[in-house]
């Protein structure tokens, strides 16, 4: 697949997963870089939300689940591929992704995120650029049965550089969303 669709062809959809919840974040801004630079073909939907999901709890996962899990859902189902965007806390992925993730992987081996392509990129004021939480989110997502881009990984320091500005930042993080979209879905490639 080319990231430079056909005129009459659908484009390909992506979700993002937003692993801050303030609205003036970094990587919330990183995520609205993607979506207003997205490649011709490509539509980037920022999944929002994600702080109104009650924690994962199985008894509550029934077919009346709150709204905003069938919201979350139904965004993540319509996307062709999914990619977090977040920082990292406390060397780990934010709760509110974490969640999400547990959300999106039931019922289990049906779950929305289930075969899709997942990557995952951000920013952290720290030398590592949130590389534990990226390494956490791509794990989890593998286990609740995304199809992990390892490719599409991009933990971006922000110590020394500003990531909203810097054009070598832009065109990695750009780089990743067109290998996640050139990414066959497992299906599609068997």
């Amino acid at each position: 697949m080319s990231t430079t669709a056909h005129p009459s062809a659908a484009p390909v959809r992506v979700a993002v997963l937003l692993g801050s919840l303030r609205q003036a974040s970094v990587n919330r801004r990183l995520a609205e870089l993607l979506r207003d630079q997205a490649p011709e073909g490509v539509e980037v939907e920022i999944v929002e939300g994600l702080g109104e999901l009650p924690f994962y709890n199985e008894e509550v996962d029934t077919a009346d689940a709150p709204a905003a899990v069938r919201r979350v859902r139904e965004a993540v189902a319509a996307a062709d591929r999914v990619i977090a965007v977040t920082p990292e806390y406390n060397g780990t992925m934010p709760a509110v992704l974490n969640n999400a993730l547990d959300w999106l992987s039931r019922p289990y081996g049906q779950g929305a995120i289930v075969g899709k392509p997942f990557g995952v990129v951000g920013t952290t004021p720290t030398p590592y650029g949130g590389r534990w939480a990226h390494a956490d989110a791509a794990r989890s997502a593998g286990i609740a049965g995304a199809q992990v881009v390892e490719a599409v990984v991009v933990s971006q320091p922000g110590v020394g550089v500003d990531v909203l500005a810097d054009d070598e930042v832009r065109t990695r993080l750009l780089d990743a969303l067109r290998l996640l979209v050139d990414a066959q879905p497992a299906a599609a490639a068997a």
